[in-house]
C-alpha cells in the first residue's frame, strides 16, 4: 500500500534536488524526438529564436548552438572550437548532466579566441590524453555545450554569417581523432522546441531516465532510498500505480509552489534601490563555479530555483557574459502584460560586445507565445537612438505611436518578466560607473 504523506514528502524533495538534471533532460528529448538531431553532433537555430523556442529564458539575439555529448559507448568526446577572427567569435559554456559548469569556451572564454579543444572523459577514465588537448571530468556520461555565435545584427547577410563560423565547432570521438569525421549539423528553426518544466508526474519519468543512464555522484547517494520510496531505483523499471502517481503529483504541485514563492521573492538586487537583480543566488554561483565541492555547503534549494527558470551554467560568469532580471516595476508592481512600460537605457553601456532586453512570460521563464519579437539590443540595426545615445526600449500589447522599432510586444492576458543581458561586460559595468534604472509604467 502506497504511503501517500510519505510518497509526497520524498518527491516534493527529490523534484527540487533533481530540478537541474531535469531541465537537461527535458533538452535533451526535444531533440532526440522532435528533430533529426542525436548525441555527439551538433543542432542550431539558422535564424535568431523566436517564440517557438520555448527553453527557458534564451537569448534571441545571438545565434544558438547546441551539442549534447554521450561518451557511454564511444568513450571520450572531444569539443572543438574555431580561433575568433574576421569570420566572427562565440561564447560557448560546457556544462555536465546536472549542468554543473565544466569550462567557458570562445573570444572571452578560458581560450580567449586563440580556439580550444576540449576532450570530455567518462566517469573513471584512466586513459591518456593527448597533448593538444584539455581535459574535462564531468563525472557523468552525459551533458552538453550551448554556444553562441556572435550576430553583429539580423541582417540576413549577418545571420548567414554567424551560422558559417558557428559550424567550425567540431564534435567526434577522441578515438577518430586522426581523421575525424564531419560533425553533423541539423538546422531546428521550424521545431515546437520545448523543455518548459512540468509540474506533473511526467517530471519523475525524466529523473528516472537520469538515474538509470548515469553514475551516482558520491555527493547525491543520500537521496537512493528517497527515489526507492517513489519506485525510481537503478536497475528497475519505473512502473508506479495510480495511488503512486496521485502522491507524485501532488509532491511536484507542493515544490512548484516553494519554488515559485522563492522566485517571487526576489534576488539580491544588483544596483542597490533598484529592482534589477543577480541572476541567481550568490551561494549557488559560487557553488556552481567550485562543482559543488564543498564538503559542508550544498545549496540544493537555490540550484532548485535556478533551474526553474534558466538553463546552462557559466565557469567564469561575467567574464563574457552577465545577466540581470527584473520581475517588477520601479513601483514594486509585477509587469502586467495589458500595460505599456518604459525602459530608459542609458547611453555608453560599458561592454565591448551588446547588450540586450528580452521579455518572458513570467509562468513559463520561455518566450511570450505568438509575438513577433521578444527583445531588442543594441545589434539590431534599426533601433532608435536618443540624440544623446541613450535608448529607450517600450513594453506593451500595442507600440506608443512611432515607437514601433523600440518596442517589444506583450500578451494583454499575461504576466511578463524582463533579462537584461551585456556581452563582454567591462570593469566599468561592474564598478557600476553606468546604472540601469527600474522601468516605468507609461501613464495612459
Amino acid at each position: 500500500m502506497v504511503n501517500r504523506s510519505n510518497v509526497q514528502r520524498r518527491a516534493t524533495e527529490a523534484a527540487i534536488w533533481g530540478m537541474p538534471a531535469v531541465n537537461y533532460d527535458l533538452m535533451r528529448q526535444e531533440m532526440l524526438t522532435k528533430t533529426p538531431g542525436k548525441e555527439n553532433q551538433v543542432i542550431y537555430w539558422g535564424k535568431p529564436l523566436d517564440w517557438h523556442n520555448q527553453t527557458l529564458t534564451p537569448n534571441p539575439d545571438t545565434m544558438y548552438f547546441m551539442a549534447f555529448f554521450n561518451t557511454k559507448d564511444v568513450g571520450p568526446v572531444v569539443l572543438e572550437f574555431p580561433p575568433a577572427g574576421d569570420a566572427g567569435s562565440l561564447n560557448a559554456n560546457i556544462v555536465n548532466t546536472w549542468q554543473v559548469p565544466l569550462e567557458d569556451a570562445g573570444a572571452l572564454g578560458v581560450d580567449k579566441g586563440a580556439g580550444a579543444k576540449f576532450v570530455l572523459l567518462p566517469p573513471g577514465y584512466e586513459g591518456a590524453v593527448p597533448a593538444g588537448y584539455t581535459p574535462l571530468r564531468p563525472g557523468t556520461y552525459g551533458g552538453y555545450a550551448l554556444i553562441r555565435s556572435k550576430l553583429d545584427s539580423h541582417s540576413a547577410e549577418d545571420v548567414a554569417r554567424s551560422v558559417a563560423y558557428g559550424k567550425q565547432v567540431k564534435v567526434y570521438p577522441l578515438s577518430q581523432a586522426a581523421n575525424p569525421p564531419d560533425t553533423v549539423f541539423s538546422d531546428v528553426q521550424s521545431v515546437d522546441f520545448d523543455s518548459t518544466i512540468r509540474y506533473d508526474a511526467s517530471f519523475f519519468d525524466n529523473l528516472d531516465r537520469i538515474v538509470q543512464a548515469e553514475p551516482w555522484l558520491d555527493r547525491d547517494r543520500v537521496m537512493i532510498d528517497s527515489l526507492r520510496t517513489l519506485g525510481i531505483e537503478k536497475g528497475k523499471p519505473f512502473a508506479p500505480d495510480a495511488a503512486t502517481k496521485e502522491a507524485l503529483t501532488a509532491g511536484i504541485r507542493e515544490a512548484q509552489q516553494e519554488l515559485e514563492a522563492r522566485y517571487d521573492a526576489g534576488f539580491p538586487p544588483f544596483y542597490e534601490g533598484t529592482h534589477w537583480t543577480l541572476p541567481a543566488i550568490p551561494e549557488l554561483i559560487s557553488a556552481a563555479q567550485g562543482g559543488f565541492s564543498d564538503p559542508d555547503h550544498y545549496p540544493v534549494d537555490a540550484r532548485g530555483v535556478g533551474y526553474t527558470y534558466a538553463f546552462i551554467a557559466l565557469k567564469r560568469l561575467g567574464a563574457g557574459q552577465f545577466y540581470m532580471i527584473a520581475i517588477k516595476d520601479k513601483d514594486g508592481h509585477d509587469f502586467d502584460g495589458s500595460k505599456t512600460y518604459r525602459l530608459h537605457v542609458p547611453a555608453n553601456v560599458p561592454v565591448d560586445q551588446y547588450w540586450s532586453v528580452t521579455a518572458y512570460d513570467r509562468q513559463t521563464h520561455a518566450l511570450i507565445k505568438n509575438m513577433a519579437r521578444a527583445s531588442r539590443a543594441s545589434n539590431a540595426s534599426d533601433v532608435v537612438k536618443n540624440p544623446d545615445g541613450s535608448v529607450d526600449i517600450y513594453f506593451g500589447p500595442t507600440a506608443p505611436a512611432g515607437k514601433d522599432a523600440n518596442w517589444v510586444p506583450t500578451d494583454p492576458a499575461r504576466k511578463f518578466e524582463l533579462m537584461f543581458r551585456a556581452y563582454g561586460p567591462t570593469k566599468a559595468f561592474f564598478d557600476k560607473q553606468w546604472r540601469l534604472n527600474d522601468v516605468e509604467v507609461v501613464p495612459g
